[in-house]
Parts: C-alpha cells; structure tokens; sequence
C-alpha cells in the first residue's frame, strides 16, 4: 500500500498563557487569521480550521501543510499568536493511504470580522 505524507501542526492553548485586555487577545486573533490566509494563499497549507467542543479545550486548531516539519516549525515561529504566547504548535507528519484525503482550495478569513460575515 501506499501512502501520501502531510505535516500536521495542532494549535494548543499554553498552560500560562499571557494576561492580556480582550482588546489585545482581538488583535492578535486577527493577526493569527492573517497569517494563516497568507500561507493559504502561498499554497502551504491545504486545510486548517478551529476546533469545536473539544474535549481538551486546549486544542486550539488544526493545520494540514504540503511542506516539511522543520519548515512548519520555522513559519509557526513567526505567527504572531505563537509570537505572544498565547499558542503552541506542536507539529508531526500524518499519513494515510494514498489517494484517501484530497483537499481543495478554497480561501479563509483574514480576520475575525470576515470569518463573521460568514461569505
């Protein structure tokens, strides 16, 4: 059998996240969504999304990626979200049979009013 390898990064909230005004957690919600539309549309990411009724409400997000774990790393690095310490990422590679997932392109928000214009 074969097999199709993807890196996957889990977006985790920190044990000790910073203390922020809501203010504050708003703009960097919004710079995070940032960040993420423009690896979107880089063609780096082929799905990714928040989680709903997580059993573990530290489980933030989860990202599909056509690049390698290291890189992964190094573009996390950067996403301002993780940047403040109010997430982690923590990154594997997934696989599955080949052929089994495919993922289309489609866009995301860039920032928290856009996600809730729902268009």
């Amino acid at each position: 059998m074969r097999f199709d390898q993807h890196t996957v990064a889990l977006l985790v909230r920190p044990s000790d996240p910073p203390e922020l005004p809501q203010d504050a957690i708003d703009r960097l919600q919004d710079a995070h969504l940032a960040h993420q539309a423009g690896l979107v549309e880089q063609g780096l990411v082929l799905a990714t999304g928040p989680f709903l009724h997580a059993d573990d409400d530290r489980l933030r997000g989860f990202v599909v990626l056509s690049i390698a774990p290291d890189e992964v790393r190094a573009l996390y690095a950067n996403d301002p979200a993780v940047r403040a310490g109010r997430l982690a990422v923590r990154v594997m590679s997934w696989l599955v049979p080949e052929g089994n997932v495919r993922f289309e392109g489609v866009p995301v928000p860039r920032s928290m009013l856009e996600a809730a214009a729902g268009d």
